[in-house]
């Protein structure tokens, strides 16, 4: 009767080595874009100015000094677009460096050769970065593909799996706050 519990659980054993082995091999973390961003600490309590009642703007106190100077016509125009936050570094979440990742999103191509892509930018919504100004940097993944992907069109979806790093890449579209060294690109259809 001793030997049947030793048989039992090296069958059991044996059963589920080949899904160990499986399994062994790290899975990628399904990321969302709203994990690409790190929480923002609590902002203390403060009192707010008492507003007006018809306009909703706060009360004007006339302390004497002269109105501001108006903004020159049509300068607004030549001014580089920025992106939201532009001025300071990106705020990125440090815990997903190195990390395995799997990220759905859009294409903006940025190194290709007739229609094979092999850097791009990962955005969250079609058109981010050409027909809209571009998202905050960490919305926007610099992505390196060694063999390239085949993509037909631009506006199709992309799943990316790849290592992902919390580094800057700076290019003539936009900064992006992370970068992405892609496994696989796999252009989803409808």
């Amino acid at each position: 009767m001793r030997e049947y519990p030793t048989l039992f659980l090296l069958s059991l054993m044996v059963a589920f080595i080949p899904l160990s082995a499986a399994y062994g091999a790290e899975t990628p973390l399904d990321l969302k874009w709203a994990q690409l961003i790190p929480p923002k600490p609590a902002a203390p309590a403060t009192p707010a100015a008492p507003k007006s009642f018809f306009s909703g703007m706060p009360r004007k106190v006339d302390d004497g000094s002269p109105a501001p100077p108006p903004l020159a016509d049509a300068k607004f125009m030549s001014m580089k677009r920025r992106q939201p936050g532009g001025d300071a570094p990106p705020a990125v979440v440090a815990g997903l460096n190195g990390k395995l990742v799997s990220i759905g999103g859009y294409i903006v191509p940025l190194d290709f050769e007739s229609t094979t892509i092999k850097e791009f930018l990962l955005v969250p919504f079609v058109g981010a970065c050409i027909h809209v100004p571009p998202p905050p940097a960490n919305q926007i993944i610099y992505v390196k593909s060694e063999k390239g992907i085949e993509i037909t069109g631009q506006f199709d979806p992309v799943t990316v799996v790849g290592t992902l790093s919390t580094e800057t890449a700076f290019t003539g579209l936009a900064d992006a706050g992370y970068s992405l060294s892609a496994d696989t690109v796999q252009v989803l259809t409808p």
